[in-house]
């Protein structure tokens, strides 16, 4: 591996192949050591952005289905990382392929070595493969939030497999892979604006759809409580704010200016998209809130992902400013469209990514692409490119119809299979998913139902209950007062 001037490859490419034979060759000599350590680096805050999202989920959820989000979002890192060495990789970045989807000339990731990838020439197949890996791991995890309080584990993880293949690899072919109509067409797309947050918006709302609402749901308050864990959505947001630094500043798949320019403008982003949010907030409860903070910062995150690469620093406020509002705002969509999105992953990302995806189209600049010293663009409207906006809608459309359609066929179809049934059972739903599907609980002690005695115990007739779940075991004592127990200011225990 080389540090200073690198030989030109000059072996076989445009076909499935290893890049040469390593025994009788170094392989290394056309690749610098430096992009090596950063797309390899990137590879890791890509991978810690998905416990960020077990935890964003978990802290926004109630206590008794907490832990069973994190375990869906690690359980995305492995369903989707055997999916990925069995035919995800090839199927989204072989050399050859349709307008559609790739081939499975790297099945098995098969002569996946040391060519270099069709993401660019900087990268080997073998790292590229690493790198998009994560991305192909958080999608899912992003969507599969949709199963809060009412989603079975077991079709879950059978999900994250068969929609990761016929939803997201398809999708991110078309997007990133030269071969796809919509990287043909001219659509820009630096990080994963359709691949990632559109189409797991959009699965994430057809998830909902097709499982119903939670009890005690209504259409015009929803299901009313609080999130039971500030704490976990403030370290989710952490760990997705710095992931995202690798997220977007590694997509540009080498140590360059235009990486560089990458992490700028996400932090950004990321910083007004959060006081957006706040305001907005502020406006109507006169109070600052920190998960309206942390909601903003993850706005201004998704939004900014498809134009990272592409758009100046000073773009990046618009970013955050829009992306804070539109997403804010649209939280309130699934009240009108009366579907139960429990977690507001349709708004966040689906929304989100699609108001990325035209800002990107208005902002983009050839100049920013050029920066990494080979990318040529015709840009947006900043280049008085105007037609960019039109791919930049059709890339938005083709990819939040696809996945929302595909998604619905997928769980309609699951829902037929005995033992696939999506939800839960009444009981169960009742109890949490954390204690009738996982039989473990995220803390050692978790209330199932409270009804506090406010007129004291002295009166014969007035008995206080306290259900609770701790070690595997529901204990209920009738008899005994909940004295020491905090008020629950009008909320259910959950």
């Amino acid at each position: 591996m080389s540090a200073g001037p690198l030989t030109a490859y000059n072996g076989t490419t445009g076909v499935a192949n290893t890049g040469g034979d390593s025994l009788t060759e170094n392989l290394n000599i056309y690749y610098s050591s430096g992009d090596f350590a950063w797309i390899m680096t990137s590879s890791a805050l890509v991978l810690l952005m998905v416990p960020g999202v077990g935890f964003f989920y978990s802290g926004l959820a109630r206590r008794k289905s907490a832990l069973a989000l994190i375990w869906l979002s690690m359980m995305s890192i492995a369903v989707v990382g055997f999916e990925w060495f069995f035919w995800g990789y090839s199927l989204t970045f072989s050399h050859t392929g349709s307008a559609y989807i790739g081939d499975l000339s790297n099945f098995g990731l098969m002569k996946v070595l040391g060519q270099p990838s069709v993401g660019g020439s900087a990268v080997p197949d073998l790292l590229f493969c690493l790198f998009q890996g994560m991305f192909a791991a958080i999608t899912p995890a992003l969507a599969i939030g949709a199963a809060a309080d009412r989603g079975r584990m077991l079709p879950c993880i059978v999900f994250i497999f068969i929609w990761s293949t016929i939803v997201y690899n398809p999708i991110a072919y078309w997007t990133w892979n030269a071969n796809g109509w919509s990287f043909k067409m001219g659509g820009l797309d630096f990080a994963g604006g359709t691949p990632v947050h559109i189409s797991s918006g959009a699965a994430a709302l057809a998830y909902s759809l097709m499982l119903g609402k939670r009890r005690g749901y209504t259409k015009v308050n929803g299901l009313p409580y609080r999130p039971h864990n500030v704490t976990h959505v403030v370290l989710g947001t952490v760990f997705l704010w710095v992931g995202w630094f690798g997220f977007n500043g590694g997509s540009a798949l080498a140590g360059n200016l235009r990486a560089v320019m990458a992490c700028i403008v996400t932090h950004i982003a990321a910083c007004v998209g959060g006081f957006t949010w706040c305001l907005l907030d502020y406006r109507l409860e006169r109070k600052w809130s920190t998960v309206g903070f942390c909601s903003g910062v993850i706005a201004g995150l998704v939004a900014i992902t498809p134009g990272s690469g592409f758009v100046p620093a000073w773009a990046a406020v618009i970013y955050g400013v829009v992306g804070g509002i539109v997403c804010n705002f649209a939280t309130k969509l699934k009240f009108v469209l009366g579907i139960d999105d429990a977690l507001d992953i349709f708004a966040e990302h689906a929304v989100g990514g699609a108001a990325g995806n035209l800002l990107t189209g208005l902002f983009a600049a050839d100049y920013i692409a050029h920066l990494d010293g080979a990318t040529e663009i015709a840009g947006g409207w900043l280049n008085h490119h105007y037609i960019q906006l039109a791919y930049q809608l059709a890339d938005c459309c083709a990819g939040f119809s696809y996945s929302f359609v595909l998604t619905c066929v997928i769980l309609f179809l699951m829902n037929l299979v005995p033992g696939l049934s999506l939800r839960a059972s009444p009981e169960e739903e009742e109890e949490g998913l954390d204690d009738g599907q996982l039989g473990e609980f995220a803390y050692d002690y978790v209330e199932v139902t409270r009804n506090v005695n406010v007129f004291g115990n002295d009166d014969p007739h007035v008995t206080s209950q306290t259900g609770s779940v701790s070690g595997g075991s529901v204990k209920n004592h009738p008899e005994k007062p909940t004295k020491g127990l905090p008020e629950l200011h009008g909320q259910q225990a959950v």
